[in-house]
C-alpha cells in the first residue's frame, strides 16, 4: 500500500467529511505513517509538508479501541499516533455571542466551539484534550494552556479547588489546585 494509492482514492472525497464510522473495509496492514505529539504527520520517517494532503488524510482517520487507521471504503491501514491526532493551536472569543464562547482551531484548520459537545477532558497521561469529531481528540498546545491559565478563575467544589474557564455557559476545568 502506497501513500500515492491512498491519496488517489481520497481525491473524490476532498472537501467532505466522509462517513468513516459506517465503513468497515478489510484490514490491509500497517503503514509507516506516524502522527507525532506536536500534530505533525510523518511518512517513512519524513515529515509530510503538504498541508492539503495532511488535511485530506485527517478526514479518513478512524480510532478503534486504542488503534488508529486510515480508512477508505475498500481498505483499512493502521498508523501510529503518539498522543492525540490533533492539537489545539489557536483560540479566540467569538464576538456578539452570549454566553461568551471560545472558538478553537486545530493544527489542520478544523474549527470547533468549546461547549457542551466539545468539553475539556483529561487524557490517560493526565493532559488536557478536547473532542474534535467522532472519537478523535486534540491535545492543547502549551501556549494555549498558558493563555487560558492566565484568565482562569478558581472554583471550589466539595473536595477541591479547580482552575476553570467558562465558555458557552459551561465551566471547563483546566486542572485542580
Amino acid at each position: 500500500m502506497s501513500l500515492e494509492h491512498i491519496s488517489q482514492q481520497l481525491t473524490d472525497l476532498e472537501g467532505k467529511l466522509p462517513p468513516v464510522e459506517l465503513w468497515d473495509p478489510p484490514y490491509c496492514g500497517e503503514m509507516p505513517m506516524e502522527i507525532k505529539a506536536d500534530g505533525s504527520w510523518f511518512y517513512m520517517g519524513t515529515v509530510i509538508n503538504r498541508e492539503r494532503l495532511v488535511k485530506l488524510f485527517s478526514t479518513v482517520l478512524k480510532k478503534e479501541n486504542d488503534d488508529y487507521f486510515l480508512v477508505t471504503p475498500v481498505e483499512k491501514i493502521k498508523l501510529t499516533v503518539i498522543n492525540e491526532p490533533f492539537v489545539i493551536t489557536h483560540w479566540h472569543w467569538l464576538d456578539d455571542v452570549s454566553p461568551a464562547t471560545i472558538e478553537l482551531t486545530t493544527n489542520i484548520g478544523d474549527k470547533l466551539l468549546l461547549d457542551g459537545e466539545h468539553q475539556l477532558e483529561i487524557n490517560k497521561d493526565g493532559e488536557l484534550k478536547v473532542r474534535v469529531r467522532r472519537n478523535l481528540y486534540a491535545s492543547i498546545h502549551r501556549n494555549v494552556f498558558y493563555q487560558w491559565a492566565e484568565l482562569a478563575e478558581t472554583v471550589k467544589d466539595k473536595k477541591n479547588q479547580h482552575l476553570v474557564i467558562n465558555s458557552a455557559g459551561i465551566n471547563h476545568i483546566l486542572g485542580s489546585i
